[in-house]
């Protein structure tokens, strides 16, 4: 399964380039690190960019999985944090923001697959501290969290490319969860909040959300990847694949995951259902109002687009 993963994103992004090149070893991750210090005055600003750059470091130069990806082949994704609150000790409270993409095949469009906003992001971090992290041994909150959406992106990411293709990596993730509980910071316990780190990753193992993962794939490689050579069979396959979102949402009725998906796709969605039929566009539109009302704009963009 691994391998068949790997070679499938190496198709993809081959195809993409439209160039054939040599496979040579690479991390996982392209992550571009941002940090926002604006909210903090009287200071020095030495410390945000010695940290910007030791967290771009920690994520692009290690080794998160034991598969073998191309240069071309890395995960591009982005971590921006907001510092809303910094003391000369080295408290940290922030805001962060994470995002990772998915290029289509044989077009230049990248689709979001993950974009999440954790506002409970809390650490202390001294200027020219090391990084260091050990996953079964957790001592550090800004290490742990950065790990735990390092591993989340890439198993999201395999699961676009196989049906579950990112389940051992995504039970790393959750091992992870359990063992940072023991750091006594805030994001990681149980029924918190149905939108921090703990629950994230429980609902998206949890059975109940299988239809979800299946969605992933067949969203992606039958939906999108198809729609270069054929939008009419694209689109299709993507209305089909929403179904597993409805599916999903009955089964964990209780669960944010579908409507953080549809927050995450409603633009992409509007664009989608453009060129579709009227009978495409009212079921799709009727669907995701059932399942995120809050978004009733871009739903009725779907409807009413001609």
């Amino acid at each position: 399964m691994k391998t068949f993963i790997r070679h499938l994103r190496t198709l993809v992004i081959v195809a993409l380039s439209a160039i054939v090149t040599l496979h040579l070893p690479a991390q996982e991750l392209e992550a571009k690190v941002v940090i926002n210090s604006q909210k903090i005055q009287g200071t020095s600003k030495e410390v945000f960019k010695t940290l910007e750059t030791a967290l771009t470091e920690f994520l692009n130069d290690r080794k998160w999985t034991n598969q073998q990806y191309g240069l071309q082949e890395r995960i591009v994704c982005s971590f921006n944090i907001t510092v809303n609150q910094y003391s000369n000790d080295g408290n940290f409270v922030c805001d962060l923001m994470v995002q990772s993409n998915r290029p289509v095949f044989n077009s230049t469009y990248n689709s979001t697959v993950f974009n999440f906003k954790d506002t409970d992001f809390a650490f202390t971090y001294q200027e020219f501290d090391q990084l260091n992290f050990q996953e079964e041994m957790l001592d550090n909150n800004l290490t742990a969290v950065m790990a735990y959406y390092a591993l989340l992106i890439i198993g999201m990411d395999m699961d676009t490319y196989a049906p579950q293709g990112g389940t051992e990596v995504l039970q790393r993730v959750q091992n992870l969860v359990n063992n940072a509980e023991m750091l006594n910071a805030t994001g990681w316990k149980a029924f918190d909040s149905d939108r921090n780190r703990h629950a994230i990753i429980n609902d998206y193992l949890d059975g109940g959300m299988l239809p979800l993962r299946q969605l992933a794939y067949d969203y992606y490689r039958k939906g999108l990847d198809e729609m270069v050579t054929n939008a009419e069979r694209g689109r299709t396959n993507i209305t089909a694949a929403l179904a597993y979102l409805k599916e999903a949402k009955e089964k964990k009725p209780l669960s944010a995951l579908p409507v953080i998906w549809t927050d995450i796709k409603k633009d992409e969605l509007v664009n989608i259902y453009s060129k579709g039929t009227q009978k495409e566009r009212e079921e799709i539109a009727t669907m995701m109002s059932d399942i995120n009302p809050s978004q009733s704009t871009s739903w009725n963009k779907i409807k009413n687009s001609k």
